[in-house]
């Protein structure tokens, strides 16, 4: 495909996007379903005007997919309408922990078994499937800050804090492979990938997004004629946060995350804006939801407020371009029945496994519980980590397989996630409005 022709497919689809939006939204389907299959449409599945290669562009595409999946993560954290607390974040913290060790665990069994690929390959392919994806969600994910839902909350925040607990598996299944070094017993890996990673992931984040914060609302005081770009602020903030990450050998996907949690709940308290609280459960419903006492006059300005509606309209392009590539990619013979088997495995065994595994002991309703377990959606940041593994050395025959696998799980999952989201939402909504008022 030459650059004119390119243009204008990505020009037309943007005019069609733009013309139709309203029309999209009253669609039994997400608009992900008809990037996939134009993409498909123009790829070497059907016309082959164009052929997008992930193995000899994978180090182009590991740095679109970084980015977009950089600026999702922000546009989750600054949406998380409650502050870090064990109360109000022990179910997302489960999910993107223990469910996700799950999901990793089982589908290296999976691979291992039935595949027959080797122990690291299976972890590998396990982390790169396991988290839930930010991007291609926004169906069923936090819409704005204000938004209270329970079920959209919990979702969000769990694919904000997978995308960056699924690295130490990456590392585990690269260094079972031999492309990284794990330690004598596995110890380098826990004490540095691990622990330390993590630790200082979170903590970078919150330091950085707090600090930000206080500057930018003490320059609003001190001067109230001082105008703020708030667009390049929210830009900075994840350019310095996940820059000081790699550096320090922290993970700055959760880095970058709790960097805008801490920017928006720090505004929060410095306006004395009163605090999401969780409300007591319903009758007949032991889950319980999010609350915001109403707040009088119009709120001041703030840097995740201002930043917010650039970052999702970035996200909406990343993802038609993306998506674009993906249905460029695939040939008829793509859909192996290993790929098509993996995919149902995760979404109908792992997936809802590993969610009631890793709830068990709470007090999430089993709606909830069923919700979260089906719309384990995957997309962009699987296909990041999978860019990431074959830059650090995979071997070819295995990177081929690996990408048949992911490529074809994320359409399958934009596919069958996309299309019933809309009725299931629908269902779990009438549902709730049947419950007694407390």
């Amino acid at each position: 495909m030459t650059n004119a022709q390119w243009f204008l497919l990505v020009g037309g689809l943007l005019l069609a996007r733009g013309a139709t939006a309203s029309l999209l939204t009253r669609l039994p389907v997400t608009p992900a379903i008809i990037y996939l299959a134009v993409g498909l449409l123009v790829g070497p599945t059907v016309l082959d005007v164009f052929h997008f290669n992930p193995l000899k562009q994978s180090a182009l595409l590991e740095a679109l997919t970084e980015v977009v999946v950089l600026i999702s993560l922000f546009s989750a954290g600054v949406k998380m309408p409650v502050p870090v607390s064990l109360a109000r974040w022990r179910t997302p913290i489960l999910l993107a922990t223990v469910s996700m060790t799950v999901t990793v665990a089982m589908v290296a069994a999976f691979a291992f078994y039935v595949f027959d690929l080797p122990l690291g390959a299976g972890i590998l392919l396990g982390a790169i499937l396991a988290p839930t994806d930010p991007v291609l969600a926004t169906d069923v994910q936090i819409r704005h800050p204000g938004d209270r839902d329970q079920l959209r909350y919990t979702l969000t925040c769990e694919a904000g804090m997978n995308d960056g607990s699924a690295f130490p598996f990456v590392m585990l299944g690269l260094g079972l492979l031999g492309l990284h070094d794990l330690g004598e017993f596995g110890l380098q890996w826990v004490l540095f990938d691990v622990l330390w990673a993590t630790i200082a992931g979170v903590a970078i984040g919150v330091l950085a997004g707090a600090a930000l914060a206080h500057v930018a609302w003490k320059l609003r005081r001190e001067s109230p004629e001082h105008k703020l770009m708030d667009d390049f602020l929210g830009l900075g903030l994840i350019g310095v946060v996940y820059g000081l990450s790699v550096v320090l050998g922290a993970w700055g996907f959760l880095a970058v995350f709790f960097a805008a949690v801490a920017l928006r709940q720090t505004e929060l308290k410095l306006a004395g804006a009163p605090q999401a609280i969780l409300d007591p459960p319903r009758a007949g419903s032991t889950e319980p939801t999010l609350a915001n006492a109403a707040t009088d006059g119009e709120p001041p300005p703030t840097v995740s407020a201002g930043a917010l509606v650039f970052k999702e309209h970035l996200e909406r392009l990343s993802e038609m371009t993306l998506i674009l590539l993906i249905g460029g990619t695939m040939f008829l013979d793509s859909w192996s029945w290993r790929a098509v088997a993996l995919a149902l495995f995760l979404f109908v065994v792992a997936r809802p496994v590993s969610v009631l595994i890793g709830l068990l002991g709470t007090r999430t309703s089993w709606p909830i519980r069923g919700m979260v377990g089906w719309f384990g959606v995957r997309g962009i940041g699987s296909l990041y980590y999978l860019m990431y593994a074959i830059q650090h050395g995979i071997g070819e025959d295995l990177a081929l397989e690996l990408i048949q696998f992911t490529l074809i799980v994320v359409s399958l999952s934009i596919l069958a996630h996309g299309t019933s989201v809309k009725p299931l939402m629908g269902l779990f909504w009438r549902h709730r409005r049947s419950l007694p008022a407390p």
